[in-house]
């Protein structure tokens, strides 16, 4: 029976973490389709995430000392993965019931396959739902060698569907490993993921995503690792992809730029806006940080 390897971080998880148990422990065909192991790491939790984990009977590995971020767990969990798919699970996400077994039927089409999924406010509830439509009468997309590799290189938003919650891939992939310097990004894991290999999108969500204040996305320091280690990351392949990491030079800035832009540090946006390309959209942006930006962040979805 294939059995799927479901590498599982933790810190100070005891709000979310039952849920994602339960959704996982409630997979369709469990048991006879396929079976599960979770190797779940905590990062030194001060809350009551490791006795959650017992009375579930999990056993779990420590990193000895808190990292920071998800990136050494994963290691450590790949290092101790032996099935024949891996996924990776964030404690806060919720798998809906058919997420697995609808996965593994794109199993022999490619070794990495993704799904749409649930944006979830946990403030608001607001749910956004981000999936691509299926071009045919089959609900889910081919995506040919490098495609989405390239999409990734060029910092694109369009293409494949595959955060990294909804990624479900090969086994003969698990040498691929997250950075620890930082110890939280994962761009340059996605793209060694997808360089020279094709993939597979199912075309409707499979998964819930919940955002929390405390998220990552406007976290400075996160912020701050990701511009960086983004442009030391696609520095590496600039001799072979030269347009797309041109591209992702500028949006990468751009990013940047929008981040301060949202938190009010207008010099700082204006800095990074001259460095992500004169389009219609940045040379607005750039106008109203000297007025005008009040408007647009009631207005527009400036970040994330």
């Amino acid at each position: 029976m294939i059995k799927i390897s479901v590498i599982l971080t933790c810190y100070n998880s005891e709000k979310t973490l039952q849920r994602l148990l339960d959704s996982i422990f409630s997979q369709d065909g469990l048991g006879e389709e396929f079976n599960i192991e979770i190797i779940a790491v905590d990062d030194c939790s001060v809350d009551s995430t490791r006795e959650i984990l017992n009375r579930n009977k999990i056993q779990y590995l420590s990193t000895g000392s808190n990292s920071g971020g998800p990136n050494k767990g994963r290691n450590l969990g790949l290092s101790k993965a032996t099935g024949d798919y891996i996924t990776i699970a964030d404690h806060d996400d919720e798998w809906h019931s058919h997420r697995i077994l609808s996965q593994l039927q794109l199993k022999d089409k490619a070794p990495i396959i993704t799904s749409g999924y649930t944006l979830i406010n946990n403030e608001s509830g607001k749910r956004t739902h981000r999936f691509n439509a299926s071009p045919g009468t089959e609900n889910y997309i081919l995506y040919e060698e490098n495609k989405t590799f390239l999409k990734f290189l060029a910092k694109s938003k369009k293409g494949q569907h595959s955060y990294i919650g909804s990624i479900l891939y090969s086994a003969d992939l698990k040498d691929v490993l997250f950075e620890e310097h930082f110890g939280k990004v994962d761009f340059d894991w996605i793209l060694r993921l997808f360089h020279r290999r094709s993939s597979a999108e199912i075309c409707r969500p499979l998964y819930n995503r919940y955002v929390y204040k405390t998220n990552l996305s406007l976290d400075n320091n996160y912020r701050t690792a990701d511009f960086y280690y983004s442009l030391m990351t696609i520095e590496k392949y600039e001799e072979k992809y030269p347009k797309e990491v041109n591209t992702a030079f500028k949006r990468i800035h751009g990013s940047r730029a929008r981040y301060y832009y949202l938190t009010g540090n207008m010099p700082k946006a204006r800095s990074l806006f001259l460095r992500a390309g004169l389009d219609i959209k940045i040379i607005l942006y750039y106008l109203t940080t000297y007025c005008g930006s009040g408007f647009v962040k009631r207005h527009f979805n400036v970040f994330g």
